[in-house]
């Protein structure tokens, strides 16, 4: 990925991560923030950045012409940052993954209903579930 896509990327997905761990929330306010810095002395860009994490769509070309002007899409220390929110965003959607498996067939009688089937339903985040019957 060019390194403006990265910044980009890093900029739209850690804005969009309200789910995500106190770290991710970190680095991304820590890329930001470093960003902020590099444009010091334009407030417009600063503006274009806040605006942009409330509205990415409308501001994505504005930020993206502004991270160009400044030279920032270069700068190695904004594209080291922007590579470790990413990195942290995937581990910790890895960490979060579940994956179920129920399989054959458990059938059972409940009053005057029969061939009840069990399984697994619901909303399941994280954890381990072992069923036996």
């Amino acid at each position: 990925m060019e390194p403006i896509s990265l910044i980009l990327t890093a900029l739209v997905t850690g804005a969009g991560e309200a789910t995500a761990g106190s770290l991710v929330k970190d680095i991304y306010q820590n890329l930001k923030a470093l960003i902020k810095r590099k444009f010091a002395d334009n407030s417009l860009a600063n503006m274009i950045l806040e605006e942009h994490e409330k509205n990415p769509k409308t501001y994505q070309e504005p930020l993206k012409e502004k991270l160009i002007e400044g030279g920032i899409d270069k700068d190695e220390e904004v594209i080291k940052k922007a590579e470790e929110l990413l990195e942290k965003l995937k581990s910790e959607e890895a960490a979060t993954g579940l994956n179920i498996k129920v399989s054959g067939d458990v059938k059972g009688s409940i009053g005057d209903k029969t061939n009840i089937k069990a399984g697994v339903i619901g909303d399941i985040s994280g954890g381990k579930i072992n069923q036996t019957f």
